[in-house]
C-alpha cells in the first residue's frame, strides 16, 4: 500500500509526538507501505522517515523548492533540484544531481525526494494513487492538508481510508467539533465515517484494511438535508 501521511515539523512539540512517528514509520515499512510524506527532516516528519528507513521502508518525500532552498527537506541538506533535458525534477544521490530510483538513506531503506513548485502542487502529489491517509497531530499546515482530504471525500474526489492517530489525546477536541458540524446539519450523519481515529500507531494499520472505500453515491448526500 502508499500510505500518505500528514505530520509536523515542529522539534518543540514533546518527544512523544516524534516517538509515535517515528513507530508509525517502523510499523508501515515493516507492512511492505510505502511512505509518502511532505519530505521535512525534522520533527515528526523527520522521526517518519527515520523509522520507515530503519526497517528497510520505501520513502517517499514530495518538497517544495523554496523548502529545499532552505533546506528543511531530508536529510537536511537538500536544494532546489535543476531540470533534466525532459523537464523533470532530478534527485540528489552521492554523486550530485541525478534521474532514476532513489537513494539509499539510512538501514536498508530506500528515500526518494519529488522536488513540486508550490505548496498546492505538494498537496496533491502527496494525495494522489495514495491508498490510505493518516494525519498525525501538527499545527495548521498538517490541519490544512488534512482537510483538503475530508473535503475531497466529502465530494466523491478521494475514496480512501482517512485515520487520525490521536496521540495525547490531541484530535478529540476537532472530532468533536466535526460531530457539532454534523449535528449543527452542517455536514450529514453520513459524513462522521469519513474518518477513523485511533490511539496508537499499532491501530493504524488495522483501522484502514477494516475501513472500505467512501461510497461511490458520495456527491447525493454531499449537501446537507
Amino acid at each position: 500500500m502508499r500510505i500518505c501521511v500528514y505530520c509536523a515539523s515542529s522539534d518543540a512539540a514533546p518527544a512523544g509526538f516524534r516517538d509515535a512517528a517515528r513507530r508509525l514509520g517502523e510499523l508501515l515499512a515493516a507492512d511492505g507501505c510505502t511512505v509518502v510524506y511532505g519530505g521535512g527532516s525534522s520533527g515528526s516528519m523527520g522521526a517518519l522517515a527515520a523509522g520507515a528507513l530503519s526497517r528497510g521502508g520505501e520513502v517517499v518525500g514530495v518538497l517544495p523548492r523554496f523548502m529545499a532552498d532552505l533546506e528543511w527537506g531530508w536529510p537536511g541538506k537538500a536544494h532546489a533540484a535543476p531540470l533534466d533535458a525532459q523537464g523533470l525534477r532530478m534527485e540528489q544521490g552521492s554523486a550530485g544531481w541525478r534521474a532514476g530510483p532513489g537513494t539509499a538513506a539510512g538501514g536498508n531503506g530506500t528515500f526518494n525526494m519529488q522536488y513540486v513548485e508550490d505548496m498546492r502542487e505538494r498537496k496533491h502529489r502527496l494525495l494522489a494513487g495514495s491508498d490510505a491517509v493518516v494525519a498525525l497531530p501538527g499545527g495548521c499546515g498538517t490541519l490544512e492538508e488534512l482537510f483538503e482530504a475530508i473535503t475531497l471525500k466529502r465530494l466523491g474526489l478521494y475514496f480512501k481510508p482517512i485515520v487520525l492517530l490521536d496521540t495525547d489525546g490531541l484530535f478529540a477536541p476537532l472530532t468533536g467539533y466535526l460531530e457539532r458540524l454534523i449535528d449543527a446539519r452542517f455536514m450529514n450523519p453520513e459524513h462522521a465515517a469519513m474518518w477513523q481515529r485511533v490511539a496508537t500507531p499499532e491501530d493504524v494499520l488495522p483501522a484502514i484494511r477494516a475501513t472500505p472505500d467512501w461510497r461511490s453515491d458520495a456527491r447525493a448526500y454531499a449537501v446537507p438535508r
